[in-house]
């Protein structure tokens, strides 16, 4: 049995053949502790149901990009898929193989975090590295949109329908907001908590607006920063990148870039090209 699982900072989707999609919180090796990953996984029923049978698990997780912090993972999951054989890579890498269309391309995380990189097919090119995390970076994310959101509702800049809204469904208060932004742990997780409000607001051409000026900063920085961009299609995967694809659309062809695939979510593409790669080996 193959397991797939697919993390950001938010949410990890499990994925076999078998069985629908299964979801624990995001596991990054940033925050969480080894410990801490297999106390989680311990708690999933459906996981533990299955976690005598996995054979082979492909783990694609937000801050696996370097040994010591992949080894974190590794170390929890051999711990409770103990029949396994396991893989631990980059989310980067699993946004790469899910939307790879034969051509060397730009493959683009907009999640929790936001994050890009070149792909042939074969290796992701690392000479230009992006990814900069919600502090300096993660532009058009689902944090960096919450940040502009919480920022214009305690300056008072909401138009009164989003306002409301964002009173109303989550009773925000100043105090709240800056115990959880700087006092609580995983800031960019609250904060990506309320980019859905993007969809659910009923100022549209507000909100247009600012996912417009989002996707812009996200090509100027995470686009336009490799050779040949507008040479490459950019794909892209995440529910911002889905439910604005006509938005993202309009701003890759301003940079003369050719708009992609887009998926919302990718374990399906994942756990079909392990399969097709195990069926062909």
């Amino acid at each position: 049995m193959i397991l797939v699982a697919d993390s950001g900072s938010t949410k990890t989707n499990w994925l076999v053949s078998t069985l629908p999609v299964m979801e624990t919180i995001g596991f990054n090796p940033f925050f969480h502790t080894s410990e801490a990953i297999y106390e989680q996984l311990v708690k999933n029923n459906e996981l533990n149901n299955i976690r005598e049978q996995v054979k082979k698990i492909y783990f694609y997780g937000a801050g696996c990009s370097s040994p010591d912090r992949n080894g974190i993972v590794h170390q929890s999951l051999r711990n409770f898929f103990v029949n396994a054989e396991i893989h631990v890579d980059h989310d980067l890498k699993a946004a790469a193989l899910a939307t790879y269309d034969g051509r060397k391309c730009i493959s683009c995380i907009l999640g929790t975090g936001s994050n890009a990189c070149v792909y042939d097919g074969k290796e992701i090119d690392s000479s230009v590295p992006r990814g900069l995390g919600y502090i300096l970076g993660d532009e058009a994310s689902g944090s960096y949109f919450g940040r502009r959101l919480l920022t214009a509702y305690l300056y008072g800049e909401l138009p009164k329908g989003t306002h409301d809204f964002m009173l109303n469904q989550y009773e925000l208060t100043k105090e709240k907001i800056l115990w959880a932004v700087y006092n609580e742990p995983h800031a960019n997780v609250y904060m990506a908590r309320f980019a859905k409000v993007l969809t659910q607001s009923p100022d549209r051409e507000y909100i247009e607006k600012m996912v417009y000026e989002g996707f812009r900063d996200f090509f100027q920085h995470n686009v336009t920063c490799f050779e040949g961009y507008k040479n490459y299609p950019v794909h892209f995967v995440g529910s911002i990148a889905f439910h604005f694809k006509e938005l993202l659309g309009r701003v890759a062809a301003e940079y003369g870039c050719e708009l992609g695939n887009v998926d919302r979510q990718p374990i399906f593409k994942l756990l079909e090209w392990h399969e097709r790669t195990k069926a062909t080996a």
